[in-house]
């Protein structure tokens, strides 16, 4: 064999590395959604994306919310030819962004032909700073089909992404999907108008106001300002369910804040992005109503809203009040725990620490039982005793009136002797050790 020959060999077989290589990439990126995969469809390909992030960092969600259902009233024209601009607010920054959208609860494939990202202008405003608006495009496309039941992830797009500040999405549909795939409590106003007004940097056209997060479920930023990401499991009193509409006030905010604030302090704490995964009403073992089933039970969605997420590290879980409040039977203490355990091993799987919280008295509330707070109670001595969790965070402790034990302190109640008040979720976020966020193996429980 000649030298040329050799070298045009090399080549050859390089070529066919390279190849392989990407077509086994492209396999990989495209999932089923669940176990930290996301599903991907373009309606088209076309050039090189040139929005690609040259920055190098790790990807972690900065938002993210967990879809509830179907939106009511859209089951025949969905969000046809409208523009949707949901408003999110941010834990973490970034260089570059993604988006996941979901058309979960769909029946006919959604078809979006124009989304944009923006840093939004102000708070309260569907009004974007006109210098950081991008277009977003899915597999170098600007239009994406998603297929009824599925979700897509955008590529990366260069964009300065502020912590603790609020991000404009906006997505443009020309025909109906069927029922818009909606998180229903979003406790933050966004916005709706007629037309194709992605590109609007000026709010002036989104005259339709909603408290409703419509397709979007997942903001990601790529950069240097975190390691990884913090998923919060949970039901209404994670959702944030009683708290002040468009002032960031959930626990999982304050949260947010303080592991942002003791990192830039220089404390040893992780730096983390946290991200949203309560539905109000969720139980760990029994889905909502509906097919698909709304409020899907937190043993089959902890696949996707959980481990879902970019660069997960940390799982905390708050779950199990509704297994016990809502059914006319309580399960009993066993089945609440062995579903717990699932979560856990699922997330043990992934490398995964959870934090597990003790569940909150309801003295006071219409659900409230002398039998279903025994349950309650055994729950958290289990929990409490560390046969369940990594760690525990005592919400029930912390939150409780230590005159009467079955109820929440007065100043901690929001009035329906269930959700707390702003000051409640205040302090379950401050009770909260960011010591146990650090480290990731799990415990040998």
């Amino acid at each position: 064999m000649t030298r040329r020959q050799g070298c045009a060999l090399l080549s050859a077989i390089t070529a066919l590395i390279v190849g392989l290589s990407a077509a086994l990439y492209i396999g990989i990126s495209a999932g089923d959604g669940s176990a930290g995969s996301r599903d991907t469809f373009a309606g088209g390909r076309g050039s090189h994306n040139s929005a690609a992030p040259a920055s190098t960092g790790v990807w972690v969600g900065t938002w993210a919310t967990s879809p509830s259902g179907a939106e009511p009233g859209t089951g025949r024209t969905g969000m046809a030819g409208r523009s949707v601009r949901n408003v999110v607010h941010t834990s973490v920054g970034g260089t570059s962004a993604r988006i996941t959208l979901s058309n979960l609860y769909g029946t006919q494939p959604l078809v979006v032909t124009h989304a944009t990202v923006a840093v939004a202008a102000g708070h309260g405003t569907a009004a974007a700073d006109p210098g950081t608006l991008r277009r977003i495009t899915f597999g170098g496309s600007t239009r994406v089909v998603i297929p009824a039941g599925r979700q897509a992830v955008s590529d990366a797009v260069r964009i300065p992404v502020p912590a603790d500040g609020d991000v404009l999405v906006t997505t443009y549909s020309p025909s109906s999907s069927g029922p818009v795939t909606f998180h229903k409590f979003a406790r933050q106003t966004s916005y709706a108008a007629p037309g194709d007004h992605a590109a609007d940097a000026d709010g002036t056209a989104y005259t339709e106001h909603t408290s409703y997060w419509r397709y979007l479920t997942a903001l990601d930023v790529l950069g240097n300002q975190a390691d990884g990401t913090v998923v919060v499991l949970g039901d209404s009193l994670t959702d944030g369910m009683t708290s002040t509409p468009g002032t960031n006030r959930r626990w999982t905010d304050v949260l947010a804040d303080r592991l942002r604030g003791a990192a830039d302090a220089g404390r040893d704490v992780p730096r983390y992005g946290v991200v949203n995964a309560g539905i109000s009403g969720n139980r760990v073992l029994v889905d909502g109503l509906g097919r698909p089933p709304e409020n899907i039970s937190g043993l089959k969605r902890f696949s996707r809203d959980a481990l879902g997420h970019a660069n997960v590290k940390v799982v905390v879980i708050d779950l199990g009040v509704n297994d016990i409040m809502r059914p006319d039977v309580a399960p009993t203490p066993g089945a609440v725990l062995d579903g717990l355990r699932t979560l856990v091993r699922q997330a043990h799987a992934r490398g995964a620490k959870v934090v597990g919280a003790t569940l909150m008295p309801f003295g006071g509330h219409r659900g409230y039982t002398p039998a279903r707070d025994a349950v309650r109670q055994q729950v958290n001595a289990v929990i409490r005793a560390g046969k369940v969790f990594d760690a525990v965070v005592d919400f029930d402790a912390a939150l409780r009136d230590p005159y009467d034990p079955r109820r929440l302190l007065p100043r901690y109640d929001c009035g329906d002797h269930l959700h707390p008040s702003d000051a409640g979720y205040r302090k379950m976020a401050e009770v909260f050790d960011l010591d146990d966020l650090k480290g990731s193996a799990p415990a040998q429980l």
